[in-house]
């Protein structure tokens, strides 16, 4: 099982694809992509967060990381 970091890697590499196509079926079908990488990365992500154990090396960390600022 990969990292959620690397699923989001998947969903950016779709989206610069996209971005360089014009309109059109294979366009969205990237974008399409890239929304199910971004929901593969949440699901991991929030696995990790109930089952740290799973967590592959350096995972959470990255994971702490990618997170925003509390804005508390």
């Amino acid at each position: 099982m990969k990292k959620a970091s690397e699923y989001r890697q998947h969903a950016n590499e779709c989206r610069d694809l996209a971005s360089q196509m014009e309109s059109g079926d294979q366009r969205e079908q990237l974008m399409n992509m890239a929304l199910q990488w971004e929901r593969m990365a949440a699901d991991r992500a929030a696995l990790i967060q109930r089952h740290p154990e799973l967590a592959r090396e350096g995972e959470q960390e990255e994971e702490r990381l990618a997170q925003p600022p509390d804005e508390s």
